[in-house]
């Protein structure tokens, strides 16, 4: 029993310093007072959480505000568009890995990882060179005579969405290639003997394997990209706002350090409800 201690505490010290500390921290200020000068104050107040929801009016009474609500709905929107791009290009991709040469699937598995080496912000700000006004895609256009003007590829909802998929693609692969590596060949000859189409193999045999991996692909996607605030700033413009971006408004330039951490407790609580949810309803498919 001593010995189990000793082998999962350093896993317990690393998860109590570096995730558990900061989310009482974060749940802690978010029922102070905003200093005007950055930081919190006293005394406990509830106000963050009101702010969410309803903002004083001249009078000082509360009147209704549905400007918060809209942007944690387009991030939502925005963080399940991007989970689902990514399972569709994914299963194929995974899929065509499985299926090749141990030396061949090395070097693929290499290339899918190859972008974690590289900085997120210089692979973020590449995609504004490649898509601004003057910048490849559209010089290539103008250059082969599709278009003979700009197109406006960047700063808005689609943009977003280009570099949310690019940065968090990968985190879809990994885990649908781990589980469809583990799937016994002889399942699918069997099918094939049973006269099963391609379509019936995928959606009776693969699928039904895959969806463990999927389920946690869609995990390491959804909430980072929910949480995402370089691709909005950057491919957006700051004109289209979510939630992340707005986070890190309150703890910078708004200095309300209470709002920015009622608004990261309220997220937060969510995504672990949702997957608490989930993990309930399909407990052997979270175990594998």
């Amino acid at each position: 029993m001593n010995r189990t201690l000793l082998l999962i505490a350093p896993a317990v010290l690393v998860i109590g310093i570096f995730m558990v500390l900061p989310l009482c921290l974060a749940v802690g200020y978010s029922f102070m007072t905003a200093n005007p000068y950055g930081g919190v104050t006293g005394p406990a107040t509830f106000d963050a959480y009101i702010q969410f929801l309803f903002q004083r009016d001249f009078d000082d009474s509360l009147v209704y505000t549905s400007s918060y609500l809209i942007i944690i709905a387009r991030s939502i929107y925005l963080a399940a568009v991007t989970t689902l791009i990514c399972l569709v290009l994914s299963l194929p991709v995974g899929w065509y890995i499985v299926c090749q040469d141990e030396q061949r699937r090395r070097l693929l598995l290499f290339l899918v990882t190859l972008p974690f080496w590289i900085n997120t912000l210089i692979r973020t700000y590449c995609w504004i060179l490649i898509l601004r006004d003057e910048g490849l895609v559209n010089n290539l256009l103008r250059a082969t005579g599709l278009t003979g003007q700009s197109l406006p590829l960047l700063y808005n909802d689609g943009s977003i969405l280009l570099g949310l998929v690019y940065t968090f693609l990968p985190f879809m692969v990994l885990p649908i290639y781990s589980t469809l590596e583990r799937i016994d060949p002889r399942l699918i000859e069997a099918a094939h003997d049973l006269y099963a189409s391609k379509f019936e193999v995928y959606r009776r045999v693969i699928w039904p394997l895959a969806r463990p991996g999927a389920l946690a692909g869609a995990t390491l996607v959804f909430a980072p990209a929910l949480g995402s605030f370089l691709a909005p700033d950057l491919l957006g413009g700051g004109k289209k706002l979510l939630i992340g971006s707005l986070i890190q408004m309150q703890f910078t330039s708004s200095r309300n350090w209470p709002f920015g951490a009622a608004l990261s407790t309220i997220i937060t609580a969510a995504i672990l409800i949702i997957f608490l949810i989930r993990a309930r309803r399909n407990p052997a498919e979270v175990r594998s």
